[in-house]
């Protein structure tokens, strides 16, 4: 049969006044319940509230299928040790059965994409693209040996550095030769071209604006003229 942690929420002197009301208190009532719900359960409870609360001998969190936590009549914004102790046992109990993030992002599938919607003006009229990069997370497992947002965020660290190496990472003609600058001063090109050749090709998705239905009509006419 299973067994199952339950942490009692409160402190002795709260428990006892549940006794002399009810007959128990919240820890044995919650094992009372489970054991209605599921005869045969075997239930160790636990009271970090009190002060430190080792486990059964022999016992370590590994050994149960499950871990409840009673409600309780303290509040984790006043703090003190009785918080800070039930705190600490339901952390334990979480890293005890959490799976490891670092393996668990291995195994998903699918993509991801960051971008940013730039909005402004081109040829004197309102434009908007939105400019993004997709990347597959079980290529990038296999590629890289990490998460697609991982490598998403680092070889664009890599590019940067490739470009300073190269002397490639300049800003615009008339701009100072040294100093702090932000990304928009400098030329773009390189940079994305090295996207590319990195594995990590971006795009651009022409939004809805004055400047794309200009150019849509412009490219009707064209089209018309030629037929």
């Amino acid at each position: 049969m299973p067994r199952i942690l339950v942490i009692d929420g409160n402190v002795e002197e709260i428990r006892a006044r549940q006794r002399a009301a009810l007959g128990y208190d919240s820890g044995d009532g919650y094992a009372r319940v489970l054991g209605a719900l599921l005869p045969g359960v075997r239930c160790d409870v636990i009271r970090p509230g009190d002060g430190p609360a080792p486990l059964p001998p022999g016992r370590s969190l590994e050994d149960y299928d499950g871990a409840t936590m009673t409600g309780s009549a303290l509040n984790i914004y006043t703090g003190g040790a009785p918080v800070e102790r039930q705190v600490e046992a339901a952390r334990a109990v979480l890293e005890a059965a959490a799976p490891d993030p670092n393996e668990i992002g291995k195994q998903y599938v699918g993509q991801t994409c960051a971008g940013t919607w730039v909005r402004g003006r081109k040829d004197g009229m309102e434009r908007q693209v939105y400019l993004y990069q997709v990347a597959d997370n079980q290529e990038c497992v296999a590629r890289c040996g990490t998460q697609g947002v991982v490598a998403q965020t680092a070889f664009t660290g890599n590019i940067a550095i490739e470009l300073l190496a190269t002397g490639k990472l300049q800003g615009y003609k008339g701009n100072p030769e040294a100093g702090v600058r932000v990304p928009q001063e400098f030329g773009a090109d390189d940079y994305v071209q090295l996207m590319g050749e990195y594995g990590f090709p971006g795009g651009v998705l022409e939004m809805d604006s004055e400047y794309m239905r200009a150019r849509d009509h412009a490219a009707f006419l064209d089209g018309g003229r030629a037929s």
